[in-house]
């Protein structure tokens, strides 16, 4: 089984939005950028967001630089594992399902996350924004985190709320299930045709048990 972590095991949204209007306060002073352009790119490094604003390699890394500063200086009065999202895992590797996460975010950051709401030890692979240049919705990230589990697309379920998950997960050949809990609505996820839906980690666990 393979996850996704901002957004469905952790609820970090609005950290991740106030960490982009951040970001441009300082970059872009004076003007004013909608979230669901944010939104929009969620799930994508942040390498690929701002490359949008410039070409500038230096300027791209100062952008992200800007980010996590003030990312990780936030991360633990603001980020938290969505009710039952720990439960759920902990019963799922109890069952003897492989785990792992597939995340646009760096190593680093992932590993404060599953630290700060307690996901040590539970996973056993993860494919994170420096693990590889390929990143969601190309399925290359899906795929690797697969092989380190030396499992198949046929036998795997990929769990995520952005519509690069569920496609990633789609062209990988995995079953996909879309969360309903993240900041995306039902109607943008449909278009990635997910083969389930997520009111809740109680329907996973159904789903899976």
């Amino acid at each position: 089984m393979l996850f996704d972590f901002d957004g469905t095991l952790a609820d970090s949204i609005e950290l991740i939005l106030e960490s982009y209007r951040h970001t441009m306060r300082i970059h872009r002073p004076g003007q004013r950028f909608p979230d669901s352009m944010w939104l929009e790119g969620l799930g994508t490094p942040l390498r690929v967001q701002f490359r949008s604003f410039t070409s500038d390699p230096a300027e791209v890394q100062a952008m992200i630089a800007t980010y996590r500063e003030w990312n990780l200086a936030n991360h633990d009065r603001m980020v938290r594992p969505y009710p039952g999202a720990l439960d759920a895992v902990r019963a799922l590797k109890d069952r003897g399902a492989r785990l792992g996460i597939v995340s646009s975010k760096n190593r680093g950051g992932i590993d404060r996350g599953i630290s700060h709401c307690g996901f040590e030890n539970l996973f056993e692979s993860f494919v994170c924004a420096d693990t590889m240049e390929l990143c969601k919705p190309d399925p290359a990230p899906v795929r690797h985190a697969i092989e380190q589990l030396g499992g198949d697309p046929r036998g795997t379920l990929f769990v995520g709320d952005s519509p690069h998950d569920i496609a990633a997960g789609r062209d990988a050949g995995t079953t996909t299930a879309a969360c309903l809990w993240g900041p995306f609505d039902r109607a943008r996820l449909e278009r990635e045709r997910p083969d389930h839906w997520l009111d809740s980690f109680d329907d996973l666990l159904r789903l899976c048990l």
